[in-house]
């Protein structure tokens, strides 16, 4: 079977001396391969503020803090993503507030975020799913007319570029996963990547129980509740080999995409995903609509391929019954859209074989 997701490793070769030389140095903990990752991280994505954390989740647990919101406020976010986007909103004690999504791109609809504003909103979280950007010209008017900050959940989107430049160089606070089926993973971790970088050093002190680790221990002052999120060496030395890597794994995440734009046109049945001006996916899962998806999926596995729509909707669970509301458009979205194989793993071979059982149809 063709799987829909699997992580890249690389070769232990390389891999395993690198581990077994930070496992028997006698530091293991938070130290200057976890420094070393963030270096050659900020120069991928070309910015400089990027702090190494144990998870995307608490890269958005920081976010909204730095971002101000707290208990009673409100967050304006999309029931389009996995679960720890809304679940960290929780954390902080605020709402989530449900945007409608586009029904043609499963992404949150700006106009249903501008309809929903109110003097309790404290931020907008927006998610690029399946490494599909959402319409950043649009939101950006938005959160400036409003002065209300952006935090872009970037987990499915490392490689994904709007304006020509890679997600983490737009918005306020941008969150990026390593969890184990990203595009590159360091088993679990995260990145939080600031704008401003005069909030670095709350952030890197919110990271590690409030204290400032350019302090001595003994000399320090615990002003605000931290958290351990840190980072440790062993994921950090994972993520510095895997950057060797980044570039090539990513490109053929693309590729594949690119190539089923191209071949996946005017088929019966099956309606692709028009993406926004200036954007451009990293096709972290290749994201396409299909009338009868139950069917399609059945055709697919008797194929030996996998497809699935891999996301539950958010706005399901218990946690979040204050804030259901009607979404019409989720309900045209999420009834019919699915997620075929796409990533490093699929050869030349496997895409032809994918294009070709589809234009058979179901």
């Amino acid at each position: 079977m063709i799987p829909l997701v699997k992580p890249f490793i690389p070769d232990k070769r390389i891999l395993m001396p690198a581990l077994e030389e930070i496992l028997y140095s006698g530091y293991i903990a938070e130290g200057q391969p976890v420094r070393d990752f963030e270096t050659e991280f900020s120069h991928f994505i070309g910015n400089n503020n990027c702090l190494a954390l144990h998870a995307g989740t608490d890269a958005l647990h920081i976010a909204l803090i730095l971002a101000g919101v707290r208990q009673g406020d409100e967050v304006i976010s999309t029931p389009m993503t996995a679960e720890p986007t809304n679940i960290a909103i929780t954390m902080v004690g605020a709402k989530v507030v449900w945007g409608d999504v586009d029904p043609n791109t499963g992404l949150l609809d700006p106009e249903s975020v501008r309809s929903l504003i109110s003097p309790k909103t404290k931020a907008i979280m927006l998610v690029h799913y399946a490494g599909m950007v959402c319409d950043m010209n649009k939101f950006n008017e938005i959160s400036k007319e409003y002065n209300i900050p952006i935090i872009e959940d970037a987990a499915h989107a490392l490689g994904s570029k709007f304006n020509g430049n890679y997600i983490g160089n737009n918005s306020q606070y941008t969150i990026f996963s390593l969890q184990a089926i990203k595009h590159m993973t360091t088993i679990d971790g995260g990145f939080i990547v600031l704008k401003d970088d005069r909030q670095m050093s709350r952030a890197r002190r919110l990271k590690w129980f409030g204290l400032d680790k350019k302090v001595s221990r003994l000399e320090n002052d615990i002003k605000e509740t931290g958290y351990k999120y840190a980072m440790n060496n062993l994921n950090a030395t994972i993520g510095l080999v895997q950057m060797k890597y980044l570039r090539r794994v990513l490109n053929i995440y693309i590729d594949n995409g690119i190539y089923y734009d191209n071949n996946l046109k005017n088929i019966n049945g099956v309606e692709l995903v028009k993406y926004y001006p200036n954007t451009e996916p990293s096709y972290w899962l290749y994201t396409m609509k299909v009338e009868h998806r139950d069917d399609f999926i059945k055709m697919m596995e008797s194929n030996g391929i996998t497809a699935s729509p891999l996301h539950h909707r958010s706005d399901t669970h218990s946690i979040f019954k204050d804030s259901k509301r009607e979404l019409p458009n989720m309900e045209k979205w999420y009834s019919n859209f699915i997620h075929i194989p796409c990533g490093w793993w699929i050869s030349d071979e496997d895409r032809n074989k994918i294009v070709n059982v589809i234009k058979k149809g179901w």
